[in-house]
C-alpha cells in the first residue's frame, strides 16, 4: 500500500510538472496580489515590527501561491508582501535574486521598517539564501521560512529534463549543480538571519525531503519535518503553503526571537 502510494503521489507530480512545462511563462506574469498582501500604507506594529515578504516557487506565481498563507498573516497582525519574480521563477535563480533585493529595499522603505521576514515556497524559500549571501542581504532580514525549500537541490529527474528546455532555475535546483555548489560554499547560513526549513515526508519535488534541511547552529536554524508533530499531516510539495499547520509554524517562527521553537506543538487539524 505504501508502494503504491508513493507511486501515485509520483505521477501525479510528473502530471503536474508535465502541465506546467506545456504552457512556458510568455512575459511578465500578471502582478495581482494575493489577499492581505502589498498594502503599502501598512505600517509595522511594535508586536510584529519586521514586514513579511512572501516569494512564491518555480512555475508559480504570488497570487496562486499565497492565497491561504497571506490573509493568515495579515489577519495575524503582520504587514505582508509579495511579488512575482523570474518569468514565473524559471530564470536562473541568481537573476531572481537580484529582483527580489530592490524589491525588499522598497519595502523597507514604505513600512519604516530596520529589516524584513522573508517566507518562501520551494524555490522561493533557497533563493533568498544567495540574497543574503552574495547581494548584501543578511543586514536586511531578520528571519528566513523555507516552506519545503530545494536547499539541496533535488533528485527528481523531472528538474534536469526541464531544466534543459524551458526552466533555467530547474537546472539551477538539481542536487549538485553549480549554482549550488556556490550557494552552499563554506556553509549554508551567513550571521545575522535565522533560518527555520519546514519539510514534510511527502515531499516528491525535493527529493529526498532532507535535502531541504540546513546545517547551522541550533540558536539560528531550526529544522522541520511536519509529521514528526503531526504524524497523520499528509500534505505534499506543492499545497503546502495551504497547510494550516504549516502556518501555524511560520507564525511561531515570525513571532518569536530566533528561528521557530523546535519544542513547539501546532494543533494538527483545520
Amino acid at each position: 500500500m505504501r508502494r503504491r502510494s508513493l507511486a501515485v503521489l509520483l505521477a501525479s507530480a510528473v502530471i503536474t510538472a508535465l502541465t506546467a512545462f506545456a504552457t512556458p511563462a510568455i512575459g511578465d506574469t500578471v502582478d495581482v496580489s494575493p489577499p492581505g498582501a502589498n498594502d503599502w500604507s501598512c505600517k509595522p506594529t511594535a508586536e510584529h515590527p519586521d514586514p513579511v515578504v512572501l516569494v512564491h516557487g518555480t512555475f508559480e506565481n504570488m497570487a496562486k501561491n499565497w492565497s491561504t498563507l497571506s490573509p493568515k498573516l495579515a489577519d495575524a497582525g503582520f504587514c505582508v508582501f509579495a511579488l512575482n519574480y523570474g518569468h514565473d521563477a524559471t530564470d536562473h535563480v541568481a537573476d531572481s535574486a537580484r529582483e527580489l533585493a530592490p524589491f525588499v529595499d522598497a519595502v523597507l522603505s514604505a513600512t519604516g521598517a530596520h529589516k524584513a521576514d522573508i517566507v518562501g515556497h520551494s524555490q522561493g524559500g533557497m533563493m533568498p539564501r544567495y540574497y543574503l549571501k552574495f547581494l548584501h542581504g543578511a543586514n536586511k532580514v531578520d528571519d528566513l521560512v523555507g516552506i519545503v525549500p530545494s536547499n539541496h537541490g533535488t533528485t527528481n529527474p523531472l528538474a534536469a529534463v526541464t531544466g534543459a528546455t524551458v526552466c533555467a532555475a530547474c537546472a539551477d535546483q538539481v542536487a549538485g549543480s553549480p549554482f549550488l555548489t556556490e550557494l552552499n560554499a563554506g556553509g549554508d547560513t551567513v550571521s545575522g538571519p535565522d533560518y527555520t526549513v519546514i519539510t514534510t515526508k511527502y515531499d516528491e519535488v525535493v527529493t529526498p525531503y532532507t535535502s531541504a534541511f540546513l546545517d547551522g547552529p541550533t540558536k539560528q536554524v531550526t529544522n522541520i519535518t511536519l509529521q514528526d508533530a503531526c504524524p497523520m499531516d499528509p500534505i505534499e510539495h506543492d499545497q503546502s503553503p495551504n497547510d494550516p499547520v504549516v502556518a501555524r509554524w511560520v507564525i511561531n517562527a515570525l513571532d518569536r526571537e530566533g528561528p521557530a521553537d523546535p519544542g513547539f506543538k501546532p494543533q494538527c487539524v483545520g
